[in-house]
C-alpha cells in the first residue's frame, strides 16, 4: 500500500459521517448471549444491558458465582441485577454441547467477552442461524508495531501477535456474513481488573517502595476505564453503522510510564512515589514480568468510535485510578498478592536499598 493510500484511510477513519445511534432506552428489548460476564468487563457490561431492559444469559464454566455484588451499587440495584440476568453452565470448548445449550434458546446478539480463538466462535454462530449481531472483544495488541502513532483501526496487523487468534476471528466474522463488530481495547483498568495494571503500581506505594520503571519512563502507552468500555460495548448493539466495523477503545490521552506511577499516588493519596530507571537488557528475570506494560510506545486513536458511535470516555486517568482505588484495591480487595521480587533484583544491582517499615 502507497504512503498517500495510509493516508487517505486513516483521513476516511477520523472523518468518517454517519448517523449516530446508540443502543439504549431507544433500542428494542433484545435476547442476549453473553460469552463470560462474571469477571470484570462483562460484569459492568451486563449491568448496563439488564439496566437497559434487554434479557442477557451469561454462558460460563461456573467456576465465578454467577452474580457478585460491586462496591458502587446499592443493595437495592444489586437485587434487581442478580433476580433478571440468566445463566447457562457449560463449557464453550466442548462445541456440541454448548451449541446443544444455545441452539434453541432464541438468541438474537451475541457478546463474546472471552474468545480467544476462531476455532471457538464458528459453532457460536452455526448454532443460531438467525443471529442478528456477534460483538466481539478483540485487542489493540494486534496491531503490527510502527514508528508511525497512534494506531488507527485501518492499520497493519501482526500476523505473529500472540492475539493472532482473535485477528483470525475478526476475519470469519467477515466470512460468515453476519452482521458484527469488534472492540480493540487498548490497557483496560479500573475495579475488578484482573491483569495487574494499576495494581501492581498500588501494592508498591502501599509499602512505600521505589517503583522500578524500564529504561527512561517517557514510553508512552494508553488506559481505557472499563466502564467506559462497556459503555462503548453497548453504543455499538442493534447499531447498523457499527456493522462490520472495528472499533479502538481506550482513554482520551496519553500517558507516559512514569506519568502512571504519578497518576497511581495522586489516585490512591500516596506521596509522589521514587522511580527507578533500569535497564531491562541488563537482568534474567526468568518467566517473571518486572513490569506490567510493554516495553513500548503503544496507544491509538479513538475518533472513529466518537465520530460513529457518538461515545467518548467520561473518565480522566485520575479519577479513573481514583474510581478502581477507592471501590476495589483501597477496600483492601485485589486479585493478585504482591511479589516485590523483580523488583528486589533491579534494586540490589543498582545499590539501593529498601526501607522497611517499623
Amino acid at each position: 500500500m502507497q504512503a498517500t493510500d495510509r493516508t487517505r484511510l486513516r483521513t476516511q477513519a477520523v472523518r468518517r459521517v454517519s448517523i449516530v445511534t446508540t443502543a439504549s432506552s431507544d433500542t428494542p428489548t433484545k435476547k442476549i448471549l453473553m460469552m463470560g460476564g462474571t469477571r470484570f468487563i462483562g460484569v459492568y457490561l451486563a449491568r448496563l444491558l439488564v439496566k437497559a431492559g434487554h434479557e442477557v444469559t451469561l454462558f460460563t464454566r461456573g467456576k465465578t458465582p454467577v452474580t457478585q455484588k460491586i462496591a458502587s451499587e446499592t443493595d437495592q440495584e444489586y437485587a434487581e441485577y442478580s433476580s433478571k440476568v440468566k445463566h447457562i453452565q457449560g463449557d464453550r470448548q466442548d462445541f456440541d454441547g454448548m451449541k446443544s445449550k444455545i441452539a434453541s434458546a432464541g438468541f438474537e446478539i451475541v457478546y463474546d467477552i472471552n474468545g480467544r480463538e476462531a476455532v471457538e466462535v464458528e459453532p457460536i454462530i452455526d448454532a443460531i442461524p438467525s443471529l442478528k449481531q456477534y460483538i466481539y472483544c478483540s485487542s489493540a495488541g494486534v496491531y503490527l508495531k510502527s514508528d508511525l502513532l497512534p494506531h488507527f483501526e485501518v492499520d497493519a496487523t501482526d500476523p505473529k501477535s500472540r492475539h493472532k487468534g482473535k485477528l483470525d476471528t475478526e476475519a470469519l466474522l467477515q466470512s460468515k456474513g453476519v452482521p458484527w463488530t469488534s472492540i480493540r481495547p487498548v490497557y483496560i483498568y479500573g475495579p475488578l481488573n484482573y491483569n495487574p495494571v494499576e495494581e501492581w503500581f498500588f501494592h508498591r506505594l502501599k509499602a512505600g517502595r521505589p517503583i522500578p520503571i524500564p529504561n527512561s519512563g517517557l514510553q508512552i502507552t494508553q488506559l481505557g476505564h472499563v466502564k467506559d468500555l462497556a459503555d462503548a460495548f453497548v453504543r455499538v448493539l442493534d447499531n447498523p453503522t457499527a456493522f462490520g466495523q472495528v472499533y479502538n477503545i481506550s482513554g482520551a490521552k496519553y500517558v507516559t510510564f512514569a506519568g502512571i506511577a504519578r497518576a497511581c499516588a495522586k489516585a490512591g493519596g500516596f506521596p509522589t512515589p521514587e522511580l527507578v530507571h533500569y535497564n531491562p537488557k541488563d537482568f534474567d528475570f526468568g518467566k517473571k514480568k518486572s513490569f506490567p506494560l510493554r516495553d513500548q510506545h503503544f496507544f491509538t486513536s479513538i475518533e472513529k468510535a466518537k465520530n460513529d458511535l457518538g461515545w467518548s470516555p467520561k473518565y480522566g486517568l485520575v479519577d479513573g485510578l481514583t474510581d478502581s482505588y477507592n471501590l476495589d484495591f483501597g477496600l483492601g480487595t485485589f486479585r493478585k498478592a504482591a511479589d516485590f521480587s523483580t523488583d528486589d533484583m533491579i534494586l540490589e544491582k543498582l545499590g539501593i536499598k529498601v526501607a522497611v517499615p517499623a
